[in-house]
Formats: C-alpha cells, structure tokens, sequence
C-alpha cells in the first residue's frame, strides 16, 4: 500500500462539478492499493500518517502530529500510485490491486483513520476526480507499508 501525504491548508475533491469531500488545515492523502496488501497494511499506514509529526508547534517546529494539531484527513483513491515506469513509456499498473480488494481495503483505511479519531473526508472509488489542494510547506511526504521495516 503506497501513500503520498501532503500538508494542507485546505482541499478539496470534485465528481462531476459536486464537491464530494472538503478539509480545512489537515492532511491529504492520495492511496495506492497493491496487490497483496491485507488489514495489516491498513493499520500500519493509518498508524504511521495520524502520528507523523509534521506540523508546527509554538516554536515552528515540525512537532505535532495530526491530533496534535485538530487536522482532519482527505482521502483519494489512487491507483496510479502503483504505476511502474521503468520499462517503456507507458506506466504498467500490473502491481495495483484488482477494483474489489482495492476498494475494500480503502474503506478499510478509511475506518482505521476514523477510529483512531480523525474527522476524514472523501474522493469516490473509481470515479474521475479533480482535487484541489493548498500544500501548507510545502510537505509531502510518500509512505510504502512494504517498506516498514
């Protein structure tokens, strides 16, 4: 499961012209599905992005995690995250998951960021989506769970 975080002063997510999920000062999230990844995979990377210490403090500081700071969370499907790009010119999404365990274990994720007490917001699975975003740094940070250790 791969992860691209970005810092946020606000953003948002669009399906045909109908803002589906909004944020103010928080984290955008853009995940990646592998084919493999199980729950375990899930609670790790929720685990890792809620308690990443990647906002400022008093001192300006990159100090306080995401509960720290009150942020919420906006997560997007992405399995373009996955594309391989080594060979050719045309990316090969042969490691992303199939659309079923993809969409599973994104609202898997989804519900493990809400339990851990984040208000989340989000894109729609498999639909063409325009995301706007402020990078608050900027910060962005890419998170593999296959690279935990």
């Amino acid at each position: 499961m791969r992860a691209c975080v970005q810092r946020v002063s606000r953003a948002s997510v669009t399906v045909d012209q109908t803002v589906v999920g909004q944020i103010g000062a928080g984290l955008v999230v853009l995940l990646g599905v592998a084919e493999g990844d199980s729950q375990s995979a899930v609670e790790y990377l929720a685990d890792k992005i809620v308690s990443l210490r990647i906002f400022p403090d008093d001192d300006d500081k990159m100090n306080l995690s995401l509960l720290d700071a009150g942020g919420a969370m906006l997560i997007v499907s992405q399995f373009t995250l996955l594309g391989d790009c080594r060979r050719g010119r045309r990316p090969s999404y042969t490691d992303a998951a199939t659309p079923a365990l993809a969409a599973s274990l994104y609202e898997a994720f989804i519900d493990a960021v809400r339990a851990r007490g984040v208000h989340v917001e989000c894109g729609q699975f498999r639909a063409q989506m325009d995301v706007e975003l402020v990078n608050d740094g900027p910060v962005t940070l890419l998170l593999d769970s296959e690279k935990s250790f």
